[in-house]
């Protein structure tokens, strides 16, 4: 019996899409996913003027969520901040009665300017993405939402002249499709750092 495909929402966030070099590629990318809904949250709501119905329609019709942005002082952009603040309210997404987004998966896309080894413990960041990450973490446990970690673009800032480019859209074109697929499961991802490893297991079956 064959998996029932899901619908996936990117709510992207970029504050400065015309100098980027890897966010604006990636969101592009995901234009041609089949199931894939794209938000470009600057461009909707310049003026930050959120409309919380519509966004919480938006949460209703699909089954994967993911928050896509450049780490910004190891957080989101502002704009995704004040969508957490105004949409997520209680008696929807959490309280008596707020079970809207209960089940639905729950992941972070992003790309940082570091390398690998400088978000650890020993690194020049201390932390790791996903140990940076807590707060959408425990965001979606509140919610009831499946958290996956996050898909992460390391050294972002040489990603282009360093040709690693068309590799992270090819692995960001993979996990789309396996999110789509239903193909994705949190319990076996549960510890991992990122889900990039799990990314490079999908392309060698491929």
């Amino acid at each position: 019996m064959s998996k029932t495909q899901q619908r996936v929402l990117i709510l992207f966030a970029h504050p400065s899409l015309h100098t980027s070099e890897v966010n604006k590629p990636l969101f592009e990318a995901a234009r041609y996913q089949k199931g894939v809904t794209l938000v470009d949250l600057y461009q909707e709501y310049p003026t930050y003027n959120i409309n919380i119905a519509q966004e919480q329609q938006r949460l209703r019709d699909h089954d994967v969520v993911i928050f896509m942005f450049p780490l910004h002082w190891y957080s989101t952009p502002s704009i995704l901040k004040e969508w957490q603040d105004l949409v997520l309210e209680y008696g929807f997404a959490y309280g008596s009665g707020g079970t809207q987004l209960q089940d639905k998966q729950f992941m972070c896309a992003l790309t940082a300017g570091g390398a690998e080894q400088a978000y650890r413990a020993e690194g020049f960041n201390h932390f790791t993405i996903r140990e940076l990450l807590q707060p959408l973490e425990q965001m979606a446990s509140l919610t009831g939402m499946q958290y996956l970690p996050p898909f992460t673009v390391f050294s972002a800032r040489t990603a282009v002249e360093e040709n690693r480019l068309a590799e992270h859209i090819h692995c960001w074109q993979v996990l789309l499709q396996a999110l789509v697929n239903n193909n994705v499961n949190p319990k076996t991802l549960a510890k991992h750092n990122t889900i990039n490893d799990f990314i490079n297991k999908l392309k060698e079956t491929q």
